[in-house]
């Protein structure tokens, strides 16, 4: 039973070293055409060509006069030549955590270095003129803020007044009303479409528990394509199309770790969303495209306008933020941009207490020992009886031995004199592994929460630790910052923080207390069981070495308290290995 349990535990720390290492694993638009398609489908079965006005290739910079956009938590501006939304700054991040870092740009120029960008426009049925990305629009007024709605307007010469009607609110989220006036003499169609659109390919953060790239919910369902599947060779099989649906309403977009843009039209219109990859200029550039376009066209009538109204996120993933507006638009799961993984039941509960407790206490740090200390409060009693079988079991230890030498040449008589003795002192042998099962579900769910949700994002804790969701900045291979030299230039794994340290020797301590294997070598394994944790963790964020080191801490008090209260003699909780 003995190799059991050790191969059990063996078992789980390979499981845990294998996750973090996938999970720490980094991967080493402008699309030519998928809303024309969806369009030009629809369209040849009216009989009609499909025109210029769907999405397709842009000019790489579009100059000429800009609205701007002022509002408490972003500014920037759209190029009223093709009405691009295509320059937004979040006012209340930095890229780093130096007071003059640069405001982080999520929306960039078409040319620039990252361009990202969102648009709004109509394909048409017939031979109608539709603005495209040459249209100069013309605003209403000189600045879109909280307090003045702007509406673009455009004409196209020919009777139509093609209108933007815009407004932003007090956080993120834009709102987009595109209105057709026909001045003429007959009806017209077209398909109002919006987009939103990357044209070069990030590094992507894609591993175990972090998704980023093209999403979006469609009949309410979450659905996310990587950046290489939508450069496959089937998706270049299908036009560049890697993923297509129509759905009542729902959202679409594209994700970053920690930011976020994405349409949202009215949700009783009937659409078709597309993700899908194409090129820029040359053909050298990457451009991966999300849209919608309705699935079927509005009619205008002689003298009357029809409209499409859409909501434009773009800004930082704040869940209070995004749960608002899911409920305040009737956004189905706007929620999911976090992604809180399928443990969701778990981590967003743990996320809101996270956030609660730092409210409270004004420092995320604070926060997770205090969550810390609920969670072994919560699980106490059964805390209290795996110590105290194991507290038994040291005791019996002796007992074990002698058998192991009484019957040396019969294993299974050893099994079965084992399994009587255990039976006759009542002792559950796997009562060990139940403390660390049960906060299997929890470790990764806080580590997710840590890693993914913007509010964790550049956290201070104290001293040293200036942001809870990277890993500990010192390193003891340059003895923390005294030797100017940076040592993970030779390799990754020789980066090992003072807080990763602490840690490992709060694993020794919390080791001191249970019961060695009888067999030297199993025990000498389980000796290097803190230095093997304790390289795995360094690269961790330090936010759930915290959580680990004051975790161990605390098992260590509770498991010498119940183990006293036991009656167990002190020599016993204070055995050798």
């Amino acid at each position: 039973m003995d190799q059991k349990r050790l191969m059990l535990a063996i078992a789980l720390s390979l499981g845990i070293m294998l996750v973090f290492q996938f999970a720490f694993q980094k991967y080493m638009p402008h699309p030519v055409t998928p809303p024309a398609q969806t369009a030009a489908k629809v369209q040849e079965a009216n009989g009609t060509p499909a025109t210029a006005g769907a999405p397709g290739t842009a000019p790489a910079v579009a100059a000429g006069p800009r609205l701007d956009i002022d509002a408490p938590k972003l500014s920037g501006s759209i190029v009223l030549t093709g009405a691009v939304f295509d320059d937004v700054v979040l006012k209340d991040y930095h890229e780093t955590i130096a007071a003059d870092s640069p405001l982080v740009q999520i929306l960039g120029h078409r040319g620039s270095d990252k361009p990202t960008y969102a648009q709004f426009g109509w394909t048409p049925v017939g031979n109608v003129k539709v603005p495209d990305d040459t249209a100069l629009w013309t605003a209403s007024a000189a600045k879109l803020t909280p307090g003045t709605p702007v509406t673009l307007s455009w004409d196209n010469g020919q009777g139509l007044t093609f209108q933007l009607l815009l407004s932003v609110d007090d956080k993120y989220m834009f709102t987009v009303n595109q209105q057709v006036v026909n001045h003429t003499g007959a009806a017209v169609k077209v398909y109002p479409w919006s987009r939103v659109v990357r044209d070069y390919k990030p590094v992507e953060q894609n591993s175990m528990v972090l998704f980023d790239g093209p999403l979006g919910v469609f009949n309410k369902t979450l659905k996310q394509e990587s950046y290489k599947s939508l450069k496959s060779d089937g998706a270049q099989a299908a036009g560049g199309v890697a993923y297509t649906e129509t759905s009542p309403g729902g959202w679409i977009g594209i994700t970053d770790k920690y930011w976020l843009t994405a349409v949202a039209p009215d949700q009783s219109a009937n659409l078709t969303g597309s993700m899908s990859y194409g090129t820029v200029g040359d053909g050298d550039g990457s451009a991966y495209q999300t849209s919608f376009i309705t699935v079927d066209p509005q009619t205008v009538a002689p003298g009357a306008s029809a409209s499409l109204t859409s909501h434009l996120f773009t800004g930082a993933k704040v869940v209070k933020i995004l749960d608002a507006y899911q409920t305040e638009y009737g956004i189905p799961n706007f929620y999911k941009s976090v992604d809180f993984g399928h443990l969701y039941i778990i981590t967003k509960p743990i996320f809101f207490a996270l956030d609660w407790l730092n409210s409270v206490l004004g420092n995320f740090g604070l926060a997770i020992i205090v969550f810390t200390v609920g969670i072994k409060l919560l699980f106490f009693p059964l805390a209290s009886y795996s110590y105290r079988s194991m507290g038994k079991m040291k005791l019996v230890a002796p007992k074990i031995k002698a058998l192991r030498e009484q019957y040396k040449d019969d294993n299974t008589k050893i099994q079965q004199e084992t399994m009587a003795l255990y039976k006759a002192e009542k002792i559950n042998p796997a009562s060990g592994c139940l403390p660390m099962l049960v906060q299997i579900p929890v470790f990764f769910s806080l580590y997710k929460v840590i890693f993914i949700t913007i509010e964790m994002r550049q956290a201070p804790f104290f001293g040293w630790i200036h942001d809870l969701s990277v890993p500990d900045p010192t390193n003891l291979f340059n003895l923390f910052g005294l030797i100017p030299f940076d040592p993970t230039v030779l390799s990754p794994t020789l980066h090992i923080g003072a807080l990763p340290i602490i840690m490992g020797f709060t694993m020794f301590l919390q080791q001191r207390l249970n019961p060695a294997p009888a067999d030297p070598v199993q025990a000498r394994m389980f000796q290097f069981m803190p230095l093997i944790f304790t390289f795995m963790l360094a690269r961790s964020p330090s936010g759930l070495v915290l959580y680990w080191a004051w975790n161990n801490l605390l098992s260590v008090g509770q498991q010498w308290l119940i183990m006293r209260q036991a009656g167990l003699p002190r020599q016993v909780v204070a055995v050798k290995t």
